[in-house]
């Protein structure tokens, strides 16, 4: 009933993971992920336990194919399992047991393990490892490039409804969840991968604005410590989210408002009437967050 990837970054260590289903909410099912740890895919007739109890076994330095045959050898229904690892230094292991639903079918290959079952035909998965073995980006964009290759090819025999795609970085911490790079989640549509496409570049632009009025100094509190070459960036990094995010006036709501800490007022004052034509309402926020101490003084409360 789906069809996954599990793969690594042979650079970063960069770990992702993605999935699509015509069963409702693939996501909070298949796939499980720890930054410098691994990534596991658990389908067919799932049996989720293989998530948790696998990651927990990799990060006590099974490879993933010592972890699969561990947690198979304790399944009495593994004929009807399906599933992906990839652990941190790259090794990666599948299995697709002889009860699952045809087409049905796996491979695996460097820092990668792609699996499907319930399938249009066998192209489906065999086109996801190549399409990931040519894709560029960060392993996230592949991931993302080999689900579109498996829809392109057939996807799932009675259609889509739901999709995942999620990544880690490729360091082990204390706070995993500081490590997370995309989390993205499609539980009803009716075409999930392409509205994972959509949302992909929204989150890493709102990453962007978040970025900055998260930060200390350069946002938080007094503005200080902020090179011109850093300002520099940060417009540019700006200017950049404001072209992903079309008609959603964040992105330059926080450019103009980084302009009129910077004491780029003029500039600043500019931008604001540009983003004030087109969302009016935007004005009276202005002003809440001046109040806040976002802006220095009271020149931008009415």
């Amino acid at each position: 009933m789906t069809y996954s990837i599990v793969a690594r970054d042979p650079e970063t260590g960069e770990l992702a993971m993605g999935s699509q289903s015509h069963f409702f909410g693939v996501g909070r099912l298949v796939g499980w992920l720890e930054p410098g740890v691994g990534a596991i895919a658990t389908q067919a007739f799932v049996n989720v336990d293989y998530g948790p109890a696998g990651i927990a076994q990799l990060g006590s330095g099974a490879s993933a194919q010592e972890v699969l045959d561990a947690l198979l050898e304790g399944d009495e229904l593994r004929e009807y399992r399906q599933i992906g690892i990839v652990d941190a230094r790259g090794g990666s292991a599948h299995f697709t047991g002889s009860h699952c639903v045809p087409a049905a079918g796996g491979s695996a290959g460097d820092g990668v393990a792609v699996q499907g079952n319930m399938l249009a035909s066998d192209r489906v998965h065999e086109s996801m490892l190549s399409a990931f073995q040519a894709a560029t980006g960060t392993v996230a964009d592949k991931v993302l490039a080999a689900m579109r290759a498996a829809e392109d090819a057939g996807g799932d025999a009675r259609g889509s409804q739901s999709a995942v795609l999620k990544s880690v970085s490729g360091t082990r911490s204390a706070t995993p969840w500081q490590e997370t790079r995309i989390d993205l989640r499609v539980d009803d549509h009716p075409d999930p991968i392409g509205e994972i496409e959509r949302l992909l570049p929204i989150q890493r632009a709102f990453d962007a604005v978040g970025g900055v009025i998260f930060t200390p100094g350069l946002m938080l509190g007094p503005y200080e410590g902020v090179s011109e070459e850093r300002l520099e960036e940060t417009l540019a990094m700006l200017r950049a989210a404001e072209g992903a995010l079309g008609d959603n006036l964040e992105a330059a709501f926080w450019r103009a408002t980084l302009l009129a800490r910077a004491g780029r007022s003029s500039e600043a004052e500019s931008l604001y009437a540009s983003v004030f034509e087109r969302g009016p309402h935007l004005a009276a926020y202005r002003d809440s967050i001046a109040l806040t101490g976002f802006l220095d003084g009271t020149d931008y409360v009415r």
